[in-house]
């Protein structure tokens, strides 16, 4: 389910075909493209050797993560995947996987995604997925496009975003486990009933991939507002006490750069230098 607002920003809340991201999809999606192969080819499905749902789901996936834009691969795609210059083709690097939670919600071609993390997450903490889909709808309604909000379509793409960050509660194959972005451990569930933000469980953020998520939000601006930097933070599912550590850490490691103020009840991130989101990259996987 695909809708256009008034402002040409297309709301999606399908296309994965209930498939959350399996851990090689992306690598397998990318080398099946950078071969020169097309997802809309008759042998997609015998040369990615899944079924075809699944082909469609790859596509999904590698759109949405911002690695696929059309039919042509992104430069992040390859940074990330290459066989020869590729930093963590297969993953293996934790920060890559945040690197790729921040792109997934940045991108915003996964509706849900951006709004679960930067949106809902300020209204509850705790939840169930009937809430989720009813701040959906809710989100719908204040747009002005309820006559397009599906709510089995909604339910679904919930469910795959449990899935794609749940640790199942009670798994019963390995393939429970094979979800791309669990070991981020992000949500945590009861018996899959509730949920709720892990706030002080998750897997450590490494400070290199906070800063590039700093640098790609913040544009050509010196200056980064507190109000930016607590919806950066809501993506990595951090409080503002951990918003303010993880800032100021920065600017021990560079001083020169980086500078935290809170003067005045006004809190923020200063750049004193010119500073790339490449060359943070570059320094973190060097």
């Amino acid at each position: 389910m695909i809708m256009e607002t008034n402002q040409n920003i297309k709301y999606t809340f399908s296309g994965h075909e209930t498939f959350y991201c399996k851990n090689l999809w992306l690598k397998k999606g990318y080398d099946f493209v950078k071969k020169g192969n097309s997802f809309t080819s008759e042998d997609s499905v015998v040369t990615l050797g899944v079924g075809k749902n699944m082909v469609s789901s790859i596509r999904y996936w590698l759109r949405s993560f911002g690695l696929l834009c059309g039919d042509s691969l992104t430069d992040i795609a390859d940074y990330i995947f290459d066989d020869k210059k590729g930093k963590d083709p297969y993953v293996e690097d934790l920060g890559t996987l945040w690197l790729l939670h921040f792109l997934l919600v940045e991108k915003k071609i996964a509706t849900l995604y951006n709004w679960f993390f930067t949106r809902f997450q300020r209204e509850r903490l705790e939840f169930d997925k009937q809430q989720v889909v009813r701040f959906v709808e809710r989100c719908m309604v204040e747009d002005n496009k309820m006559n397009l909000f599906n709510s089995n379509t909604v339910k679904k793409d919930v469910g795959v975003l449990l899935q794609s960050y749940v640790l199942p509660s009670k798994s019963m194959t390995f393939d429970d486990y094979n979800s791309l972005l669990i070991d981020l451990e992000l949500i945590r569930s009861e018996e899959d009933k509730t949920f709720r933000f892990n706030l002080e469980g998750k897997r450590e953020l490494p400070w290199y991939i906070f800063l590039y998520a700093i640098l790609v939000k913040k544009g050509e601006n010196k200056t980064v507002s507190f109000d930016l930097l607590q919806e950066i933070g809501l993506i990595f599912c951090m409080s503002d006490i951990e918003v303010i550590e993880k800032c100021l850490y920065i600017q021990g490691q560079m001083p020169n750069i980086v500078r935290y103020s809170d003067t005045a009840g006004i809190k923020q991130l200063q750049f004193l230098k010119n500073l790339s989101s490449e060359v943070i990259l570059d320094e973190y996987y060097g």
